[in-house]
């Protein structure tokens, strides 16, 4: 009976000891494909997007948010250019949405004709770059600008140009490095 209860413990102990190495592999597991399949992460480089994300800040980029619908004016949104020799991320925000008339004169925003009053920031935009003439975006197609607008390259210049919804990585969606950053992006 001895040898039973011995036997009973044994296989007990190994039963507890396999049941914490599946729990824990199923953590592993589940947390790698939620961070590559539903976010990746990616750093700022450049000012263009001051003062709501700084140089070097690393972001994490929600993949699957426009999955079954386009982004909102004023998302803030990762992209990657159409050229094929290009690897960099872009982060901007939109401004113009597909079926838009876009166009900046005398330093403001202007959608469909109307004056954009509800813009992020009201700072004066020096150079409107290719909408200076009402520009028509196209069912896919979106207008984005950084924030720091003096000081970014974005729709405005043909480097970057519309942002086709087939570009887009995904929306921006939290600051997780420096700490003094962390947070969700407005």
């Amino acid at each position: 009976m001895r040898f039973f209860q011995r036997r009973y413990q044994e296989n007990t102990k190994l039963l507890n000891i396999c049941k914490y190495v599946s729990d824990v592999m199923l953590v592993i597991v589940t947390a790698y494909v939620l961070v590559t399949f539903l976010c990746c992460r990616t750093n700022v480089v450049g000012n263009s997007m001051n003062d709501t994300l700084a140089n070097n800040d690393t972001v994490l980029v929600n993949r699957i948010s426009y999955a079954f619908t386009g982004p909102d004016r004023y998302d803030c949104i990762a992209f990657e250019q159409d050229s094929v020799d290009s690897s960099k991320v872009y982060i901007k925000r939109v401004i113009g949405l597909p079926g838009e008339t876009v166009q900046i004169k005398d330093g403001k925003v202007y959608i469909n004709g109307e004056q954009l009053n509800d813009d992020i920031n009201d700072i004066s935009i020096l150079t409107p770059g290719v909408a200076v003439n009402p520009y028509t975006l196209s069912k896919d197609e979106y207008f984005v600008l950084g924030d720091n607008r003096n000081n970014s390259e974005d729709s405005r210049f043909a480097s970057v140009g519309m942002v086709k919804k087939s570009n887009i990585v995904g929306k921006v969606w939290m600051v997780i490095e420096p700490f003094s950053s962390f947070g969700f992006i407005k």
